[in-house]
C-alpha cells in the first residue's frame, strides 16, 4: 500500500492490503470489506434480532466496531472469526440494552419437555431449526444461540449477558425444552417416544 498526495493506493484483490487501507480510512477499501462480508455478518444480526429493522440496526453498529477496531485484528487469524465475534458481541450489547423491551415478549409458558427422535431432527434442515429458535423466548433464544450455535461456554455467557451461570444453565435447559415443543408443535408426525433432541 502507498500513499501519493494523500490518496492511499490498495490492491483490491490483496486481503491484507484491503485491511490496511480500511485502517488508513480509505472509503473505497471499506466498501469493499463491507460488501465482501455483508451476508455474513448480517445471518448472525438476524440470529439475535426478532426483525429486518433490529438486525439492520446491529449489522451497522457492528460493522462501525468493525472499522474502528481493525487495527486489533490479528491478520494471522481467520476474519471472519474475528468478524463473527465482532458481531456477536455487539448483537449480545443491543439486547442487553433493550432486555427490558424484549421481556415483555413471549412465546411459550414453562412448558413440559415434549419426545423428539433424533431420526426426527434429522429430517428437519439448519435452516428450518434456525427459524424455529426465532420462536423461542428471547433470553432463551439467545442463550442457546451462543451456547449451541456460537460455542460460548455457560460461563463465558453469564459474564456476557452479565447474569450467574446458574441462570445461563437454567435458561439453557428451558431453551432446549422450548425449541423441542416448537419443533413437536410445527411438525407433530416427528414426535416419539423418547427426547432424544441433542444441542
Amino acid at each position: 500500500m502507498l500513499k501519493f498526495l494523500n490518496k492511499i493506493i490498495f490492491d483490491p484483490n490483496d486481503f491484507r492490503s484491503v485491511i490496511a487501507a480500511c485502517i488508513a480510512g480509505n472509503s473505497q477499501a471499506q466498501h469493499i470489506l463491507f460488501k465482501k462480508y455483508f451476508g455474513y455478518a448480517k445471518s448472525i444480526c438476524l440470529r439475535y434480532t426478532y426483525s429486518p429493522e433490529e438486525a439492520e440496526e446491529v449489522l451497522n453498529e457492528g460493522f462501525f466496531k468493525v472499522f474502528n477496531n481493525l487495527e486489533k485484528y490479528d491478520p494471522g487469524q481467520p476474519f471472519k472469526a474475528w468478524l463473527r465475534t465482532v458481531m456477536v458481541n455487539n448483537a449480545i450489547s443491543y439486547f442487553r440494552r433493550n432486555r427490558k423491551h424484549y421481556a415483555a415478549r413471549t412465546a411459550f409458558d414453562e412448558i413440559p419437555e415434549p419426545g423428539i427422535t433424533d431420526d426426527a431432527v434429522s429430517e428437519i434442515t439448519a435452516g428450518e431449526i434456525m427459524q424455529l429458535i426465532q420462536k423461542l423466548k428471547p433470553i432463551y433464544k439467545t442463550v442457546f444461540l451462543m451456547y449451541a450455535v456460537d460455542g460460548y461456554s455457560h460461563k463465558e455467557i453469564a459474564g456476557m449477558l452479565e447474569i450467574n451461570e446458574a441462570t445461563v444453565r437454567s435458561q439453557y435447559a428451558r431453551a432446549r425444552a422450548q425449541l423441542q415443543e416448537v419443533i413437536a408443535h410445527h411438525y407433530p408426525d416427528l414426535a416419539g417416544q423418547y427426547a432424544m433432541l441433542s444441542f
